[in-house]
């Protein structure tokens, strides 16, 4: 069984080794732009505890019989202070950020990146957010080791660039116009068992039991 789940509820465990304790985004100095180029277990989980109290949820999981397929995390800027350090400039500070995205190997290329955007976006745009920005990386580069998601693969989900760099560039994407998915979006809702409508500023949590 297939289920979508909050990034504050997935048992860390069950997420890659450069995954379960980097604090990459989380680490106000300059880091070498790679996963896994600072780890702390623990600041790594109180991280997501601070921001889902303060902010709300911060990412989302697929997990599928009990295994994580891939998660996505994004959070406002403040609370990722190394993309101050990126190359393209600091981002836009009122606007959420996607950190980064990462796909289990035996789940690549089957979709799963596309359903955790999509289920993203959604979540952000239910809390009333009107757009939603991420760095990326150009070239054909190994990205089960970058901290970004391929650049390719954004703007095929309807990203435009909005600081060009030539290996990574920032880039933003207005919720509102996303007709291909909004059009559906109720059918899609129920699928997943997400509230239709959720105040705003009050974060969608899927429980674990949610599908």
């Amino acid at each position: 069984m297939r289920k979508i789940i909050g990034l504050s509820m997935l048992d860390r465990e069950s997420l890659p080794v450069d995954c379960a304790g980097c604090v990459f985004w989380e680490t106000t100095t300059r880091l070498p732009f790679e996963c896994g180029s600072r780890c702390d277990d623990e600041q790594a989980l109180e991280w997501v505890r601070t921001v889902s109290a303060e902010w709300g949820e911060c990412g989302r999981a697929v997990v599928e019989d009990g295994e994580t397929m891939g998660f996505i995390k994004y959070a406002p800027p403040v609370h990722l202070p190394q993309a101050r350090h990126l190359p393209a400039g600091p981002p836009e500070a009122g606007v959420p950020l996607i950190a980064c995205m990462h796909i289990a190997p035996n789940a690549r290329r089957a979709g799963v990146g596309g359903l955790l955007l999509r289920a993203a976006m959604r979540d952000l745009a239910m809390r009333g957010e009107r757009s939603v920005q991420a760095y990326a990386v150009t070239g054909s580069r190994d990205l089960s080791h970058m901290p970004v998601v391929g650049v390719e693969f954004l703007l095929r989900h309807g990203f435009t660039v909005s600081r060009p760099h030539p290996e990574t560039p920032l880039l933003r994407v207005d919720l509102k116009t996303l007709a291909s998915w909004t059009e559906n979006l109720e059918a899609v809702l129920e699928s997943l068992k997400i509230p239709l409508r959720a105040p705003r500023g009050e974060p969608v949590t899927l429980a674990r039991g949610d599908r």
